[in-house]
């Protein structure tokens, strides 16, 4: 049965039992899509990882600065992730039909998107460093750490939209190693100039936090140059060419932008309660910043392989979409929710078992900070779970099939309704141990499993977003 936007009501009402996926076909593409992510996310992950493990053995008060910055700059790629995957939703429908001219037109409008959160973020870091930090923690050694990284850190904004946003429109057709490649070309970078810059080796000068800043600079630089030097060398399946981006198709980039709103309003929702979390745990205690710092920068790094299967189901259901093959979207579906369940359990059980050996990198933490970085890392084992099931759930199929909303009402439910006040009850009128804290933080991350299996169970998120 081919899918178009006057059949599906109707296909939505069949009851037929859905087949699993047997072909092989479908798990190699999803696989191989998915092992590629998820080294291109490690990696870049690891620069921030980098920072912290370098910085924590020359200050801790240096790491913990720049773990402050990280978490606003973790709200900008955020929206820009809200971005990215709005471009693979469309893109891939448009992918799946064969037609690459529309990506590339309204590809146009999230690059000015993109240039234009990144001004924003610019101008505030510019205009009122210190105020933002303050939000992130109390104290003033470590909030004149992180002005210094801010410093330099703010111009790598616009180079690191650009390259997240190209590479997007890439994966939306199936081009995803190109990424890997851009993210191993920052690793080695990153870790040289970190090795040379902050404490000063092979006559280079000891810069500290200032030292990091270029070097993730550095790094930025170059990977935005290998993406352009592969989109004008080598891609073949866009053909992108310099004139295309003066081509602008303002329908197009408005079935871009209103699709993309609810992207974007879910990423804000959805980082700024990240944010809240580093600040109600900066409120509590120096040992809590620093063990939040360690925990989630570990789990950021593992929770790559959830982000990634979720950017896989994006590309395979939206591409299915507009194949136009209602029989083939369904059995995705549910083969896909099987395939998360069992990342779930590895990558719960590396979060268990390899916590103290994680932890044991960061030589100068107080011992306070290392016993409270171990017992979160232990809640987030358990709480990350869920979020191996519901987040590529969510975000991979249900959002990848059309349906933005949903995913906007489920967090702001959730995350503003429930986690937050109780979080902040918790904190600061209860007084619980940072660990519990820490617990209702991350609740939401069990209680939207049960939304995210029923909505998608029910097929009723499949939609049709290409133009004729």
């Amino acid at each position: 049965m081919k899918l178009t936007p006057h059949n599906i009501s109707r296909d939505r009402i069949s009851r037929k039992r859905i087949p699993l996926v047997r072909e092989r076909s479908f798990f190699h593409r999803f696989f191989s899509v998915w092992i590629v992510l998820v080294l291109y996310n490690v990696i870049t992950l690891g620069v921030n990882l980098i920072d912290n493990v370098m910085l924590g053995a020359y200050d801790e008060v240096a790491m913990s600065g720049v773990s402050a910055v990280n978490q606003l700059q973790f709200l900008f790629q955020q929206l820009l992730l809200g971005s990215s995957d709005a471009v693979v939703v469309l893109g891939s429908q448009y992918w799946g039909e064969h037609r690459t001219e529309p990506i590339k037109k309204f590809a146009v409008g999230a690059l000015l998107l993109g240039a234009l959160m990144s001004l924003v973020l610019f101008l505030i870091a510019t205009v009122a460093p210190e105020a933002v930090l303050a939000l992130f923690t109390k104290s003033p050694a470590i909030r004149a750490a992180g002005v210094e990284y801010l410093r330099v850190m703010k111009y790598s904004y616009l180079l690191f939209a650009m390259t997240t946003l190209l590479l997007a429109v890439l994966r939306s057709v199936e081009t995803v190693r190109i990424g890997f490649f851009v993210s191993l070309s920052t690793l080695v970078v990153n870790v040289s100039l970190n090795y040379l810059l902050i404490e000063g080796r092979f006559g280079a000068p000891a810069l500290g936090v200032t030292g990091a800043a270029l070097a993730t600079l550095a790094a930025r630089a170059v990977e935005l140059c290998v993406v352009l030097a592969y989109l004008g060398f080598m891609d073949k399946k866009l053909a992108w060419r310099l004139r295309d981006f003066l081509h602008v198709d303002l329908r197009l980039i408005r079935d871009y932008l209103r699709l993309g709103a609810p992207f974007l309003m879910t990423s804000f929702i959805f980082g700024s309660a990240v944010a809240m979390q580093t600040v109600i745990l900066g409120n509590l205690s120096d040992t809590a910043i620093a063990a939040n710092s360690v925990a989630s920068t570990f789990y950021q790094l593992v929770k790559v392989a959830i982000v990634g299967a979720s950017s896989a189901a994006a590309i395979l259901i939206g591409k299915a979409i507009g194949s136009g093959d209602v029989g083939k979207v369904k059995s995705y579906a549910k083969t896909l929710q099987l395939l998360f369940v069992g990342i779930g359990i590895v990558t719960s059980s590396l979060l268990f078992f390899l916590r103290g050996p994680i932890v044991d990198l960061y030589k100068e933490i107080t011992p306070e900070s290392r016993e409270m970085a171990l017992q979160f890392i232990l809640v987030l084992s358990v709480t990350g779970f869920g979020t191996a099931y519901q987040m590529p759930t969510i975000t991979g199929i249900i959002r990848g099939g059309g349906d933005a909303k949903f995913v906007f009402y489920n967090d702001l439910i959730h995350i503003w309704g429930l986690v937050i006040p109780l979080s902040l009850t918790a904190a600061f009128v209860l007084g619980w141990h940072p660990v519990a804290v820490l617990f209702c933080l991350n609740l939401d991350q069990l209680l939207k499993c049960i939304p995210a299996a029923i909505k998608a169970n029910r097929y009723r998120w499949m939609k049709k977003l290409t133009r004729a």
